[in-house]
């Protein structure tokens, strides 16, 4: 049987307010890094910008971003432009506002990185399965 980490919990009420707000209800947070890549500039791979990503924690949850399951979407356009979806793992998360901007900062620091935008994304909610292995261990979760 899997333990639970308080911190994970979402207590009865705090879900049915959940499934009572609408998207449109919740906050909307964008940040963007970096600068246009010149033609001759190599693209970054995907695991090198994974890479960078996973050096964001969240301050409240030793675990990085990536591995919590916060990163939903990674597009790289042909230009070595980024966009990424991410979540939080709850609307009223206090580091809302810093967080995605340290994501777009992370990922603007990789070579062959040209602009990033960073969205935070509500759809479809964040949830403990969205945890990676590793994140798992260290929470003693299996």
């Amino acid at each position: 049987m899997m333990e639970t980490n308080e911190q994970f919990d979402i207590d009865e009420s705090e879900a049915q307010l959940l499934e009572a707000m609408s998207v449109e209800d919740l906050p909307v947070y964008k940040a963007y890094a970096g600068k246009e890549l010149e033609d001759t500039t190599k693209q970054a791979t995907l695991s090198e910008i994974i890479e960078a990503l996973k050096t964001v924690f969240d301050p409240e949850i030793p675990i990085n971003i990536y591995d919590l399951g916060l990163i939903y979407k990674i597009d790289q356009k042909d230009n070595g432009n980024l966009h990424i979806d991410m979540s939080l793992t709850a609307p009223g998360c206090p580091v809302a506002g810093i967080l995605p901007q340290q994501v777009a900062d992370a990922a603007a620091l990789v070579s062959g990185v040209g602009q990033v935008e960073v969205e935070v994304v509500w759809e479809p909610a964040w949830s403990i399965d969205r945890l990676s292995d590793e994140a798992r261990t260290i929470l003693e979760m299996v």
